[in-house]
């Protein structure tokens, strides 16, 4: 999401289509929350990060939603994200996110450490410090290593995640589907299009969009989809690289969908063709992935449509009326 800020910014529902839970679904344990008291991240810094003080604190980066502060200490510098307007739970996610993205051992993402509320109302996140270095990641290399996250991060309670979450600020339902293309249906584009009806009163594009939905199942024929692990917002400004020249990858809305959705901030992402050709010798393309190609940036134009108005409303449209006529529906 564009205007989403991470680490550094560069730096409901549908009464049809339900999916059902999995059988035999544990839910996930929260991630560490901290205790309250006057400075709650200081008290962690100097206790569980053992520092013994803490020599300097900088603001980082800017933002429409979070502010970021560095913290340097003797033991190292940390990362620290706080929004007084907004309790743990969207930071919980988020670090629930950037843990099993780290767990993969494959791409570079910040460790989260804590999550708390901060005593006057908010709540921080305080994870690993990343040097960033001058430029970009080397485009081959992020094909590759976001291809072994989709290929290690695997789920066996289908589609989903264990909490929901936000993409920019919207939320992003991840209720557990055994189905993708009901998955997708009801908690992606089928949420969006209802936002835009709620939001904008736009029956024309939640019609339309409710007619894809029932029709879209044939540009998945002859497909194996398996959930892989997605960082689900992936756009230039969550996007760079550590001092090593590595890729890095930030502020997630993470979710274990169809790998080929991971490119639907493409159109912002910066992907050139040594990405692709990286990632498609580690996640072979399927057939019929340039059909679906922009069934996936729909969801994100319908965001930007409902974040940020009507300036995204005519390619939401567009791509949605080329479905319409290409299913014949």
């Amino acid at each position: 999401m564009v205007a989403h800020v991470g680490l550094i910014s560069l730096s409901a529902s549908l009464p049809s289509m339900p999916c059902l839970p999995r059988i035999g679904f544990t839910k996930r344990r929260p991630f560490p929350m901290a205790a309250l008291s006057d400075d709650p991240v200081q008290e962690w810094i100097l206790t569980e990060g053992k520092a013994t003080q803490i020599t300097g604190i900088r603001p980082v980066g800017g933002g429409c939603i979070n502010l970021a502060n560095r913290y340097d200490t003797d033991a190292g510098s940390f990362f620290v994200k706080t929004n007084r307007s907004i309790g743990p739970s969207m930071f919980e996610a988020e670090a629930i996110g950037l843990d099993a993205m780290y767990e993969t051992r494959t791409i570079r993402v910040p460790k989260p450490f804590k999550v708390g509320p901060l005593r006057n109302g908010g709540s921080y996140i305080i994870m690993e410090y990343i040097e960033f270095g001058s430029s970009r990641s080397n485009q081959s290399v992020l094909g590759r290593k976001l291809a072994e996250m989709h290929k290690a991060g695997k789920s066996d309670k289908g589609f989903g995640f264990p909490v929901n979450n936000t993409v920019g600020s919207t939320p992003q339902i991840n209720t557990w589907c055994s189905d993708w293309i009901q998955f997708y249906g009801e908690h992606r584009l089928g949420y969006q299009i209802k936002l835009a009806q709620d939001q904008y009163g736009d029956s024309t594009i939640y019609q339309r969009g409710q007619r894809l939905i029932k029709n879209m199942a044939p540009l998945f024929e002859d497909i194996v989809i398996e959930p892989c692990l997605l960082h689900g917002d992936l756009w230039s400004g969550n996007i760079t690289s550590d001092k090593n020249g590595e890729p890095v990858i930030l502020d997630p809305a993470c979710y274990y969908g169809h790998n080929e959705a991971e490119f639907g901030m493409s159109w912002c992402a910066g992907f050139g063709g040594s990405f692709y050709t990286s990632y498609f010798e580690v996640m072979p393309k399927q057939p019929g992935f340039e059909k679906r190609r922009d069934l996936y940036l729909l969801y994100h134009y319908l965001n930007h449509y409902n974040l940020f108005g009507s300036g995204y409303r005519s390619s939401a449209i567009s791509i949605i009326d080329d479905y319409l006529r290409m299913l014949n529906a």
